[in-house]
């Protein structure tokens, strides 16, 4: 059985009027290669006539960016031509590869009515080999996610990439990365067998519960030690919702400088050149 190393809280970090809390990296971490932040949004409710979401245009190279919609929705325009409007439930998967500029505001209607809203962005870094690959985009609504029904019917597992219980996830991943969000009734067990060369992702977005004989609550990132194969998770609430992930390690070089991740300083200087001469592609409203 794999044992923790460490568990970490995320740390408040509003941005504007949204409520953000900072995953990874934390005081103690600064990425679980090959995963390299994640920012937990909301859970809050938003007023009707509502401002949305404030991340405007914005450009990226070098990783791939994963969008988890709880509640709320998001609209997502890039200079790559792709638009859509993702609801509760959908994913969105980007990979930047090469540099795009992209921006994830709030639909005209969730704007104008308002609600609950709560996302999570994951950051996956690209191996060197494809960090210059051209940019794609996947927005992928709730149905088109596979779910599996485990533990009789006590917990859901939604799998967006990899392969879960015998299930592909709705994404194929080149550098292997494996996702997946896990809803849990109180009692719920997950019984997982991941290589222990792998890299665990494991935060609890909702809920508690216990993994390998220690508990983690709600906010919390449990970062595991590489010394064994067997997870084993079981819902300690009801309504616990865990993402999970897991990779091999890339065992490269990580230099992150704002919207870029790249394998040097000389590569970071180049993203910025490219960018400001035009090179992500031209923005339209």
């Amino acid at each position: 059985m794999r044992t923790i190393k460490q568990l970490h809280r995320a740390q408040s970090a509003p941005i504007a009027d949204l409520v953000t809390y900072r995953a990874l990296p934390t005081r103690a971490v600064e990425h679980l290669d090959p995963f390299l932040f994640l920012n937990h949004h909301g859970p809050q409710v938003y007023r009707p006539q509502n401002q949305g979401l404030p991340f405007g245009p914005h450009p990226h190279r070098g990783f791939e960016t994963v969008t988890f919609i709880l509640e709320g929705d998001i609209m997502h325009q890039d200079s790559g031509g792709h638009q859509s409007v993702i609801e509760a439930g959908g994913i969105q998967w980007m990979t930047a590869g090469r540099g795009l500029i992209h921006s994830e505001i709030s639909s005209d209607a969730f704007k104008k009515t308002g609600g609950p809203l709560e996302i999570l962005q994951l950051w996956v870094n690209l191996p060197a080999k494809d960090k210059m690959v051209e940019p794609k985009y996947l927005g992928l609504q709730r149905a088109q996610i596979p779910a599996v029904l485990l533990d009789e019917g006590r917990l859901q597992l939604h799998a967006v990439s990899g392969s879960w219980s015998g299930t592909a996830g709705a994404v194929s991943s080149p550098a292997g990365i494996s996702l997946a969000t896990v809803n849990f009734r109180q009692g719920g067990k997950l019984d997982l067998s991941v290589p222990a060369e792998h890299t665990v992702f494991f935060y609890v977005i909702r809920g508690k519960l216990r993994v390998n004989g220690q508990e983690a609550e709600a906010r919390q990132l449990v970062e595991f030690n590489y010394d064994g194969d067997d997870l084993t998770v079981e819902a300690l609430t009801d309504d616990t919702v865990l993402l999970l992930g897991h990779a091999r390690p890339f065992g490269e070089p990580i230099v992150a400088y704002g919207p870029f991740v790249m394998n040097s300083e000389v590569e970071i200087r180049q993203a910025y050149a490219d960018y400001q001469a035009g090179k992500f592609g031209t923005w339209h409203e």
